[in-house]
């Protein structure tokens, strides 16, 4: 099977994923900024995109370069610094993604989520600023009200945390063999 794993990370968290998985797997890997329509070449195509408030980094601008998906496998992975095993954060995730691309493409996509990190003293001014405005809305919030992803923000806040798990990437792997 033809295969490419694309990736979109502004912090490298998610880049090393995906070099990762293509060391494991042997396919190519390459930017979302550099993907064409030779994209359409592929069978099996794995993206990995950090969140970004509620977004997936480059997932949109990868998928409208893809013409035809019917005899394609699509694997979506999420990266991003609150639990992925929390429903409620999933279920978060899941629905943003189902916004970010059409109905045909989220019905086909298998749909993954690992845990990245973040590191405040690289973030660019513009990242910053919306770290402090969301901290600073849901910090002084009741501890029932606070989701899986505003205490992830509020236990990392200002701090450099990596929880980069590479073993979470096998189910990956066994989803893009199948």
């Amino acid at each position: 099977m033809n295969s490419i794993i694309v990736y979109g990370s502004n912090y490298g968290t998610t880049k090393q994923y995906a070099n990762e998985l293509s060391r494991r797997t042997n396919m190519k890997v390459i930017s979302f900024k550099k993907v064409n329509q030779q994209i359409n070449d592929y069978d099996n195509i794995i993206y990995l995109g950090a969140l970004y408030a509620g977004g997936v980094l480059g997932m949109s601008k990868t998928l409208k370069k893809l013409n035809n998906i019917s005899n394609k496998k699509i694997i979506i992975v999420t990266v991003g610094l609150s639990d992925p095993t929390d429903e409620v954060n999933k279920n978060n995730i899941r629905n943003n993604i189902k916004n970010q691309m059409p109905k045909k493409f989220f019905e086909k996509a298998k749909i993954f989520h690992l845990r990245g990190g973040i590191d405040y003293s690289k973030l660019n001014f513009a990242h910053k600023t919306m770290m402090k405005l969301l901290y600073n809305a849901v910090k002084n919030l009741p501890k029932e009200k606070l989701t899986a992803e505003d205490r992830a923000m509020i236990e990392t806040y200002n701090k450099k945390v990596n929880f980069i798990d590479f073993s979470s990437l096998d189910e990956i792997i066994n989803e893009a063999q199948k």
